[in-house]
């Protein structure tokens, strides 16, 4: 049986209009970029707004206009790292339908394993293996904040990622490492609502989806769901931003869980029809 976990924001009347907004702000902020590329960071989070408010108005992804906001935050994070993985010289980086060639800027703080996640998950969504190839060959060294940020378990769960997409050894003992670094007693940095309701829920479904536990990815996914949910209507503040419109992290565990021929018996606008499914595959070029 299929659970349906109801997402807490719907969409308004002026729901369309606003996304078009943010995509014309991003696009505006994507052609400054050959010119300076310092406010790459902006352009990324500007992005995942735009990204989410489509979803907001196309709860299910199934217009083009959703999937062309959610390949260009992809593609947004993945020049982040790309322009700070060099101290010098220029990139190539495909965004917004055409060919960018910008600088290279070196080492920058939001070039942290927070920003990678976010990028990696919007990789898998969008089914770019190459990318994600390039994002988990970025040494885990590069990823930590100078200013503890990040209690270790994120960087754990970075490693496990890097380590099963490169097929490295040694995955089961740094998932177990990550499960163990994710407890509330040993996570000290973490908000406690922000740990339990959207970082550890992706860390569990990779568990899950790793041991092709079909009898328990479906109830952890709806747990996440539930969990995220949870989190975002904590306060009135929450309940309105839209950057809890959609279950990132749960939804790229589900999609590799998807391609993986995993049952999902989970439905919810948290996580897009179409792109969970990858409807829009192949409908221009990403990369």
């Amino acid at each position: 049986m299929t659970v349906t976990v109801a997402r807490h924001i719907v969409p308004g009347p002026d729901a369309e209009r606003f996304a078009e907004r943010l995509s014309q702000g991003v696009a505006k902020r994507i052609d400054r970029l050959e010119s300076s590329t310092d406010a790459i960071d902006f352009a990324f989070s500007t992005a995942l707004q735009a990204l989410q408010a489509h979803c907001v108005a196309d709860p299910q992804a199934a217009k083009l206009e959703t999937w062309e906001a959610t390949v260009n935050a992809m593609q947004v994070g993945s020049a982040l790292f790309a322009v700070t993985g060099a101290s010098e010289g220029t990139v190539d980086c495909r965004i917004n339908e055409k060919m960018q060639t910008l600088s290279a800027i070196g080492p920058q703080p939001f070039a942290d394993a927070g920003n990678w996640l976010t990028a990696f998950w919007l990789a898998v969504i969008c089914r770019e293996q190459t990318r994600m190839t390039q994002l988990c060959e970025i040494p885990l060294e590069r990823l930590r904040s100078p200013e503890g940020t990040y209690d270790e378990f994120v960087y754990h769960y970075v490693d496990v990622l890097q380590t099963y997409w490169l097929q490295r050894s040694g995955l089961v003992d740094k998932l177990i490492a990550a499960i163990e670094t994710s407890n509330p007693a040993v996570a000290q940095t973490t908000p406690r609502d922000l740990l339990q309701g959207v970082l550890y829920p992706p860390i569990n479904l990779f568990y899950h989806f790793v041991r092709k536990h079909e009898e328990g990815f479906s109830p952890a996914l709806e747990e996440a769901l539930k969990l995220h949910k949870a989190y975002w209507t904590l306060d009135e503040d929450r309940e309105a931003d839209i950057d809890g419109a959609v279950a990132l992290g749960p939804l790229a565990m589900a999609s590799l869980a998807y391609d993986g021929k995993l049952p999902i018996k989970v439905e919810s606008d948290y996580l897009p029809k179409h792109l969970l499914e990858h409807g829009w595959l192949g409908e221009f070029p990403t990369y």
